[in-house]
Protein backbone atom coordinates (compact mmCIF):
# COMPACT_ATOMS: atom_id res chain seq x y z
CA UNK A 1 0.00 0.00 0.00
CA UNK A 2 2.86 2.41 0.73
CA UNK A 3 4.96 1.58 -2.32
CA UNK A 4 3.28 4.02 -4.66
CA UNK A 5 3.64 6.96 -2.29
CA UNK A 6 6.39 9.58 -2.41
CA UNK A 7 9.08 9.03 0.28
CA UNK A 8 7.83 11.92 2.43
CA UNK A 9 4.27 10.58 2.38
CA UNK A 10 5.58 7.11 3.29
CA UNK A 11 7.34 8.57 6.34
CA UNK A 12 4.18 10.42 7.34
CA UNK A 13 2.12 7.24 6.96
CA UNK A 14 4.48 5.30 9.22
CA UNK A 15 4.43 8.11 11.80
CA UNK A 16 0.62 8.22 11.70
CA UNK A 17 0.48 4.44 12.12
CA UNK A 18 2.74 4.60 15.18
CA UNK A 19 0.65 7.38 16.69
CA UNK A 20 -2.55 5.47 15.90
CA UNK A 21 -1.23 2.43 17.77
CA UNK A 22 -0.56 4.60 20.83
CA UNK A 23 -3.75 6.68 20.70
CA UNK A 24 -6.24 6.08 17.87
CA UNK A 25 -8.30 9.08 18.92
CA UNK A 26 -5.41 11.56 18.99
CA UNK A 27 -6.93 14.76 17.59
CA UNK A 28 -4.16 15.12 14.99
CA UNK A 29 -5.28 11.88 13.32
CA UNK A 30 -8.90 12.90 12.88
CA UNK A 31 -9.94 9.24 13.12
CA UNK A 32 -13.57 9.04 12.00
CA UNK A 33 -16.19 6.68 10.64
CA UNK A 34 -17.05 7.31 7.00
CA UNK A 35 -19.15 4.29 6.07
CA UNK A 36 -22.87 4.05 6.78
CA UNK A 37 -23.53 0.38 6.08
CA UNK A 38 -20.04 -0.98 6.61
CA UNK A 39 -17.66 -0.15 9.38
CA UNK A 40 -15.33 2.01 7.26
CA UNK A 41 -13.06 4.53 8.97
CA UNK A 42 -10.44 7.06 7.89
CA UNK A 43 -7.43 8.66 9.48
CA UNK A 44 -5.36 11.70 8.57
CA UNK A 45 -1.83 11.07 7.29
CA UNK A 46 -0.01 14.39 7.37
CA UNK A 47 -1.59 17.43 5.75
CA UNK A 48 -2.21 15.96 2.31
CA UNK A 49 -3.17 12.29 2.70
CA UNK A 50 -5.81 10.08 4.30
CA UNK A 51 -5.92 6.34 4.91
CA UNK A 52 -9.07 4.21 4.87
CA UNK A 53 -9.72 0.90 6.58
CA UNK A 54 -12.43 -1.47 7.75
CA UNK A 55 -12.91 -1.80 11.49
CA UNK A 56 -13.85 -5.14 13.01
CA UNK A 57 -14.07 -5.19 16.79
CA UNK A 58 -10.77 -3.73 18.00
CA UNK A 59 -8.87 -4.19 14.72
CA UNK A 60 -8.65 -2.18 11.52
CA UNK A 61 -7.54 -3.49 8.16
CA UNK A 62 -6.08 -0.48 6.35
CA UNK A 63 -6.53 -0.97 2.62
CA UNK A 64 -6.23 2.44 0.94
CA UNK A 65 -4.11 5.59 1.21
CA UNK A 66 -4.13 8.62 -1.05
CA UNK A 67 -4.30 12.38 -1.32
CA UNK A 68 -7.26 14.36 -0.02
CA UNK A 69 -8.42 14.89 -3.63
CA UNK A 70 -8.33 11.12 -4.26
CA UNK A 71 -10.10 10.57 -0.92
CA UNK A 72 -12.89 12.96 -1.93
CA UNK A 73 -13.31 11.10 -5.24
CA UNK A 74 -13.33 7.78 -3.39
CA UNK A 75 -16.20 9.07 -1.26
CA UNK A 76 -17.99 10.52 -4.26
CA UNK A 77 -17.44 14.13 -3.22
CA UNK A 78 -15.65 15.21 -6.44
Amino acid sequence: MLRGLPPDARRQALAAYRLFREDPFHKGLQFKRIGQRRNIWSVRVGLHYRAVGERNDDRILWYWIGTHAEYDRLLGRH
